[in-house]
């Protein structure tokens, strides 16, 4: 999935070499491995078979920013195919640009999620990636309740304001959801539950918090990457739930039918929240040390992304 030594970095907002303000998509799909795109239209992510990234002309690697050929956002400069390519409107700040990649994330696991009209919704974790979760719930489906769990004041502002009915803090989750669907206690999980469950998180304890929280027959969406964990899948197996994976993005088909690609979607997203909040410090590229910190610690420290600015920074 990766090629060394590779540069780190695949949210990124920058410009062409004729001065075009673009956004990267920075799936490596099928056509920048030198293949045919899936079907007519198709973004790169999108397909039933990832046998293409067995071939081409550039190393391995899924994403820009884990290919050793391609560079990465962490840098001056990197390589990008023209299917990865958005152009950004004028009407877009910098810092909104840089936000259409998770925005769009948050649009994809949305989807994913199948909501119904008046579903009960959780979302699990409030960095980034859960607030466009919640972002998206709220703006591209008809969900009822919108139960949010979040540690930090920062987080738990934004949640609400980006959609959220009702913020916990995450031991208290699940008496949230106990009181809002009026469901009881079996052992440590609920008889009933959330209709959807967005975990962005990805852990162990909230793989586990997902299952005890989702009712019998719903649905839990990995948006956050779990890794290798030991979690026990009984509940899974007897409450019948289901986990679907949410990757990046592709393309979305709504519930009128329409068809638009999460990126679009995104667009729409970042102006209709002004997610360009989201965005709480940049730092220039020489301060890389200062900039991990800071994001390793960024919910105690109230902020939500930190981004490098090379807009000085020299070319090289």
């Amino acid at each position: 999935m990766v090629s060394f030594p590779f540069v780190p970095g695949h949210e990124v907002f920058g410009e062409l070499e004729d001065g075009t303000r673009v956004v990267l998509e920075p799936v490596l799909g099928a056509e920048s491995r030198g293949e045919l795109p899936p079907f007519e239209g198709a973004r790169p992510g999108d397909g039933d078979d990832y046998g293409y990234l067995l071939s081409g002309p550039i190393g391995d690697g899924i994403q820009v920013g884990f290919c050793a050929d391609t560079g990465g956002g962490w840098s001056t400069q990197l390589v990008a195919h023209n299917s990865q390519i958005h152009e950004v409107p004028s009407d877009l700040s910098d810092e909104a640009a840089v936000i259409l990649e998770p925005a769009a994330g948050g649009v994809h696991s949305a989807i994913k999620a199948n909501i119904q009209p008046d579903d009960v919704v959780v979302i699990q974790g409030a960095g980034t990636m859960g607030l466009c979760a919640i972002g998206a719930v709220r703006s591209f489906t008809n969900a009822g309740t919108i139960i949010a769990a979040a540690k930090y004041p920062l987080q738990k502002t934004l949640a609400s304001e980006l959609g959220a009915d009702l913020v916990v803090e995450p031991k208290e989750l699940k008496r949230a959801v106990r009181s809002v669907t009026g469901c009881r206690m079996i052992g440590n999980s609920l008889s009933g539950g959330a209709d959807v469950t967005i975990d962005a998180v990805g852990n162990a304890g909230s793989i586990t918090a997902s299952l005890d929280i989702t009712r019998p027959r719903g649905r839990i969406v990995m948006m956050g990457i779990p890794g290798t964990i030991t979690i026990d899948l009984t509940s899974l197996w007897h409450r019948e739930i289901e986990i679907v994976g949410s990757y990046t993005y592709g393309t979305e088909v709504l519930d009128d039918g329409s068809v638009r690609t999460s990126y679009d979607l995104a667009f729409d997203l970042v102006r209709e929240k002004k997610l360009d909040r989201l965005v709480s410090a940049t730092y220039p590229l020489d301060r890389y040390k200062d900039a991990i910190r800071h994001a390793a610690a960024a919910g105690p420290k109230g902020a939500i992304k930190v981004v490098f600015d090379m807009r000085n920074e020299k070319r090289r």
